[in-house]
């Protein structure tokens, strides 16, 4: 099987299951739907959850992606590293890069949220091995953001040799101006979590994106 970085290197679908969208049974079936429809990665947002309940949840995951769709955990590296999930998520305020490889251990994926052309750079020379970019579009998940100027993400999409995951409100009616920028990978949430069919709501976002065959 190949290794998490090599699988992360061929994804163009993130999906991200937030408890702040549905509950856990509602998440497990639009993951085991998303699976179906050829979801590339899955991140588990959870930002009020007790450790026993994320850590039960990440455990169920593992067990449909069974390692070979990447399963990060977001925020919390104890919990990511006690579950055996594939990778971490962390934001500006969390935890630095630096400290949570030292966790994690070098074979695990690393990713981090950045608003700026700098927060990447640094990331990116502090062993990310992804970033997410956002928001590019106004979001529910981060209120009173602005999206931001799309110019900005075609800069750190060139300067940036790491995926990177465009997100933030991004929906079927407005990828579309994401990939005329040349943007080859996107990471969903509501679109997708609230979709009527997940399955279906993933086969038309590969659809839409370039080199959507390529799959790792």
């Amino acid at each position: 099987m190949r290794s998490n970085k090599k699988l992360l290197v061929h994804a163009k679908l993130y999906l991200i299951l937030d408890t702040q969208v549905l509950d856990y049974a509602a998440l497990f079936q639009v993951l085991k739907d998303s699976v179906r429809g050829g979801i590339d990665i899955v991140q588990l947002r959870d930002k009020k959850g007790s450790a026993k309940e994320i850590l039960g949840f990440c455990r169920k995951v593992l067990r449909i992606t069974k390692h070979k769709i990447p399963f990060i955990v977001n925020d919390r590296a104890d919990l990511a590293f006690i579950s055996g999930a594939d990778g971490l998520h962390l934001g500006q305020e969390d935890l630095g890069c630096l400290q949570a490889r030292k966790i994690m251990g070098k074979g695990k994926i690393i990713g981090v949220s950045c608003q700026t052309l700098h927060q990447a750079k640094v990331a990116e020379v502090q062993g990310a091995d992804y970033i997410g970019f956002g928001s590019v579009f106004e979001t529910k998940t981060k209120p009173g953001r602005q999206a931001m100027d799309l110019e900005l993400l075609q800069k750190v999409i060139k300067q940036v040799k790491v995926p990177v995951f465009p997100i933030g409100g991004i929906s079927r009616k407005n990828i579309g101006q994401l990939i005329s920028l040349g943007v080859k990978r996107a990471a969903v949430c509501r679109d997708i979590l609230l979709a009527k069919d997940a399955s279906h709501a993933v086969r038309e976002f590969r659809d839409c994106l370039p080199g959507n065959n390529a799959r790792g």
